[in-house]
């Protein structure tokens, strides 16, 4: 199995994970709040329903993504809470089937799209097995609010590695969501896979600014549902140590992320 359709498989199994958490709550469970401000587990779901929906449309129909996308508006919130409309005004029942719907829809067309094509997407285009590493990253964040509200420990295996190879392609866009200049330096990151079986290591071997670390720190880092005080990550260098605390791996405004200690019970 090539590394491309490896990426494919591990999106399914990430959200199958997600899924277990969810498949049997009862309509309580569902309106607990999570610890995104404002959002409950529906929300959640709602928030990655209506993402895999845009997923699915820009790998199978890339001019009605383009058409789609053209109705965004400048206000991110908005688009976010108008994207989320629908799914949250239907059921716990219905919304829980419908995500599951656009995820099967996502899930074959990214795998059904050409090795080396792109595809449209709300920045710029990016090639199939970049966008489902896009949507492992979308599973890991919502997956983890989900987790805390429900009291649940995610289980963390290797196949992190599409997110920690995601979060080192859009080191970046810490700066950009704040506005600042985005630094002229190389990054040397050394991720330990949660296996503990690899070293991932990314970036040139002589960098003076490095990062190392487990990948479900890093991930929970770059996700912003921890902060860096509460993680085992280590930089060496002044804008190494600087990105710690602007690091996200999403476009779209930084938000408050967490607080240091918020989770001192819960090792994620």
């Amino acid at each position: 199995m090539s590394a491309q359709n490896d990426v494919f498989v591990d999106l399914g199994l990430e959200g199958d994970a997600v899924d277990r958490m969810v498949a049997d709550l009862d309509e309580a469970q569902w309106a607990l709040d999570t610890p995104a401000p404002e959002w409950t587990v529906a929300h959640q779901i709602a928030h990655l329903a209506a993402t895999f929906r845009l997923a699915g449309l820009a790998a199978a129909d890339p001019a009605g993504f383009v058409a789609l996308a053209g109705q965004f508006g400048p206000d991110f919130n908005r688009n976010v809470r108008t994207a989320l409309s629908p799914y949250l005004s239907a059921p716990p029942p219905a919304l829980l089937a419908k995500w599951r719907e656009e995820r099967a829809t996502a899930e074959q067309a990214l795998a059904a799209v050409p090795a080396g094509q792109t595809v449209p997407w709300l920045v710029r285009p990016l090639p199939a097995p970049v966008l489902a590493a896009a949507g492992m990253m979308e599973l890991f964040g919502h997956g983890q609010d989900i987790a805390d509200a429900l009291g649940l420990r995610p289980e963390r295996t290797d196949r992190l590695r599409h997110l920690v190879d995601f979060a080192v392609r859009t080191w970046d866009f810490g700066y950009q969501a704040r506005g600042l200049d985005t630094p002229d330096v190389a990054f040397r990151f050394e991720i330990t896979a949660p296996s503990g079986d690899a070293v991932w290591e990314f970036g040139p071997a002589d960098a003076t600014e490095r990062i190392s670390g487990p990948a479900a720190d890093l991930c929970l880092l770059v996700t912003r549902r921890r902060h860096r005080a509460d993680l085992a990550l280590t930089a060496v260098g002044a804008e190494a140590d600087r990105w710690l605390d602007l690091a996200q791996a999403y476009r779209g405004p930084a938000g408050p992320g967490r607080t240091p200690g918020q989770f001192d019970s819960v090792r994620a």
